[in-house]
């Protein structure tokens, strides 16, 4: 039986104390029946002997105390969870906004989900074609992985996180694949170009999108997340699909946990975060990779956009020690007019080597991919030192190596949102680039993969 209470003592902007009440446990949902009728939600924060402390969902305005009702659900935040989810799209709590019917749940799930008992997880080693050259050649995603992209603000990660959604399939076997989009503190504009994107290319039917605004309340940008995450293990463990998941913008998240943490007086951690922020990202994070005695597996692309470009930031720089590398865009690149605008040289993946290769992508991926970094890396000093000297103090194989470096950003990492490339044709145009440099030059690819696979002019 659930009781209700008129125990309400006071509010405090998004935060009410309730006393006198039996039976409360933390993190549990209750409902606030105000005079009226009107019902809204809460969360409880906090518990002390008989009195909680809650956080509303919906604001405090027109909240009479003495009149109204607070009731508790004996239970936190659940998603009910079904294979019918697929094409539908849902707010941050889970909730169908497309006009569709409500889900008949197959099962109910609490949102935190169940960590992944470390010794049954299989090590990563699938590769997974996002149809990006400046990903699947020289920063390979793989199946299992953890592989945020870093930001910054203007730049176009939605466009870029909207692609990797659309093209994004794992090669070689007929197996099902499902996306699982959410989008935690974005306009309006954004979740429409999200929606209309995916409709418009059909890409719309192997995902389930969940749309928490910026006008939304911050309680609910907590909850998106993990809404995510849930029917991705759904579908992964339960439907043996490979989910992937992109979350967009893990900065609005952690920017709700601070607002949060600082309504509750929490002592602030670096820049005013909460000291349980690595644990609370990780509490998320750790919610992918491959496990034994399932087909399924989770693959995570958080996006988040790192405030004035710094990746030493808290909430990048704790992402970074958790995931299994990064993608980092850059300001220079799109200033330039090159789309996606990826940084390669910063950005690392710390699995490509556990993904590419014969049978898995092509022989010659490794070298080809350790050959271009090497020569785009001494590409660019090249033009630094035209720069300082002018183009004519630099030798000859110098100014092949500056040639190399235009081209390769021109071609290779220059492809628009809308060019989807297969492995081997991203492993061709890496050749095809490199044959601007001499054959004597290709020091980190193998004689016999040189002879096989030099462009013929």
């Amino acid at each position: 039986m659930v009781r209700e209470y008129r125990t309400i003592e006071e509010v405090a902007g998004p935060l009410m104390l309730v006393k006198q009440v039996e039976g409360v446990k933390y993190d549990e949902l209750g409902e606030i029946e105000l005079p009226t009728g009107e019902i809204r939600r809460c969360r409880v924060l906090e518990v002390d002997g008989r009195n909680v402390l809650v956080q509303l969902f919906e604001s405090s305005a027109g909240l009479n105390l003495a009149k109204s009702k607070v009731r508790f659900l004996g239970h936190g935040a659940e998603l009910a969870v079904s294979e019918d989810m697929l094409g539908r799209v849902f707010n941050g709590m889970g909730e169908p906004i497309d006009n569709g019917a409500n889900i008949i749940p197959e099962k109910v799930l609490d949102i935190n989900g169940s960590p992944i008992n470390p010794a049954a997880r299989y090590y990563p080693s699938e590769f997974i074609q996002t149809g990006i050259s400046t990903i699947d050649g020289l920063n390979t995603l793989v199946r299992g992985q953890k592989l945020p992209i870093f930001s910054g603000s203007g730049l176009p990660h939605a466009n870029l996180a909207a692609q990797i959604a659309r093209q994004a399939k794992v090669r070689g076997k007929d197996e099902k694949f499902a996306v699982v989009f959410a989008a935690v503190g974005i306009t309006f504009e954004e979740a429409d170009f999200f929606i209309s994107d995916f409709r418009k290319t059909g890409a719309i039917d192997r995902t389930v999108l969940f749309m928490n605004l910026a006008s939304d309340p911050a309680i609910e940008r907590i909850t998106t997340p993990r809404m995510a995450l849930t029917a991705a293990e759904y579908l992964a463990f339960d439907c043996d699909m490979h989910v992937l998941v992109i979350i967009t913008d893990m900065t609005n998240y952690a920017e709700a946990l601070r607002e949060i943490s600082a309504a509750r007086k929490e002592v602030p951690g670096r820049a005013g975060y909460p000291g349980y922020l690595y644990t609370d990202l990780a509490s998320m994070y750790e919610r992918a990779g491959r496990k034994m005695g399932s087909e399924g597996s989770i693959t995570l692309i958080p996006i988040l956009s790192m405030p004035e470009d710094d990746k030493t930031h808290p909430i990048p720089d704790l992402t970074g020690y958790i995931t299994e590398g990064q993608i980092i865009l850059s300001r220079e690149l799109y200033r330039k007019g090159y789309l996606p605008p990826v940084d390669v040289l910063p950005s690392l993946s710390r699995l490509k080597d556990k993904g590419i290769g014969k049978g898995k992508t092509r022989e010659d991926h490794a070298g080809v991919m350790n050959q271009l970094f090497s020569s785009y890396a001494r590409g660019k000093e090249a033009k630094e030192l035209m720069i300082v000297l002018g183009e004519a103090a630099l030798t000859p194989i110098d100014r092949l190596y500056a040639k190399f470096s235009d081209a390769f950003e021109e071609k290779y990492i220059n492809q628009g949102f809308y060019e989807n490339r297969s492995i081997e044709q991203t492993l061709d145009l890496g050749w095809e680039l490199l044959s601007i440099l001499p054959k004597s030059e290709m020091k980190r690819i193998k004689p016999e993969y040189v002879k096989k696979y030099w462009p013929a002019k």
